[in-house]
């Protein structure tokens, strides 16, 4: 945990509720100590059914996101059928242990729905954690924790995952320096699908 705060600069944030899994992360990219981007994604959608955080090195982040998305494709096509959560963690955590003696610089966290909203963490080298309440990766993860713990109540609405998640990456980009960025990006995953919520309406969780 403590590697996970010194070497990914970021504030991702996966938050289960009733219908929905909400993932939020904030837009800031940084080389070194330099502000390089405030306005880029840590959030991609796999299928319409999955969508997927990064934490980490970017290069090593979007190469595993880009196997994902083509094996989802590949898996829909042969199959006639969405790969599922639990079939997309497995092969990341196969990518993901095949590379241990030279691991992918990233953590991830998979939010999902199959019947139920579904919500998953990694480790560098393949490990992976069903998570039944909340999680967060990046330098900015034990502030995010801190509000998540207050706020978190079993059984939230889709509005009030969304707004925590939201006001989780606030609280880190208050206080952690590696996490910032002109807006907070956010996902949305239910049984209509993995949306993306519109700059606007997320301000108004920003703002409130």
């Amino acid at each position: 945990m403590e590697d996970r705060k010194l070497n990914f600069g970021t504030t991702t944030v996966g938050v289960l509720g009733k219908e929905a899994v909400v993932l939020a992360a904030d837009m800031k990219a940084t080389l070194g100590n330099i502000v390089s981007d405030t306005n880029i994604s840590k959030i991609y959608r796999i299928n319409n059914r999955i969508a997927i955080t990064i934490a980490g090195g970017v290069g090593d982040a979007l190469t595993v996101v880009r196997f994902l998305q083509s094996h989802a494709r590949l898996f829909e096509i042969e199959r006639e059928s969405p790969m599922t959560t639990k079939a997309l963690i497995t092969f990341l955590s196969n990518i993901l242990n095949s590379n241990r003696y030279f691991p992918f610089q990233a953590f991830f966290i998979v939010g999902g729905y199959n019947n139920k909203p579904e919500l998953y963490t990694s480790d560098l080298v393949g490990g992976f954690n069903e998570v039944d309440k909340f999680t967060s990766t990046g330098s900015g993860f034990e502030l995010a924790y801190g509000f998540l713990e207050e706020e978190f109540k079993e059984g939230l609405s889709t509005e009030k995952a969304t707004e925590i998640a939201v006001k989780a990456v606030k609280v880190a980009k208050k206080r952690d320096i590696y996490t910032g960025g002109d807006s907070v990006k956010v996902f949305v995953i239910s049984k209509d699908g993995a949306k993306e919520l519109a700059r606007k309406e997320v301000e108004k969780y920003l703002t409130a």
